[in-house]
């Protein structure tokens, strides 16, 4: 069975794609913190470790989850790796939601529609003869 599920996971669900490593990045809340702190401007792991329940080394993995998704970038000035925020590492995800809300309206607009239909009285038909 866990072989199956590998397996499953390996050929239908790959985690390549752009939008799957951004929710994954996104799952976690510690990054959705981080990111939070970086709306306000460029950071270091010294700074976004100020304040925070968890040590720069784990920081630091949790930033190169999220510059692998693609929403932070880091440079390097002198000994420091700032990290920034990329709001534009968003946008595949935000275009499968957007397309994922439209299919679904559509939808369900037309289960009302079907309902509506099913649910009205039916049409008296007047005898043949009348």
């Amino acid at each position: 069975m866990t072989f199956t599920a590998w397996l499953y996971n390996l050929v239908v669900m790959p985690t390549e794609d752009s939008v799957s490593r951004t929710f994954a990045a996104l799952a976690d809340p510690t990054r959705r913190a981080i990111l939070e702190r970086l709306a306000t401007g460029e950071l270091g792991v010294v700074e976004l470790a100020r304040g925070a329940t968890i040590t720069q080394p784990a920081i630091t993995k949790h930033i190169k989850v999220l510059e692998s998704a693609g929403l932070v970038s880091r440079t390097k000035v002198g000994q420091r790796r700032p990290a920034r925020l990329r709001p534009d590492g968003l946008d595949a995800a935000d275009a499968w939601m957007r397309h994922a809300r439209d299919e679904w309206m559509g939808r369900l607009d037309r289960l009302a529609s079907h309902l509506a239909n099913f649910n009205s009285p039916p049409i008296a038909e007047e005898p043949p003869d009348a």
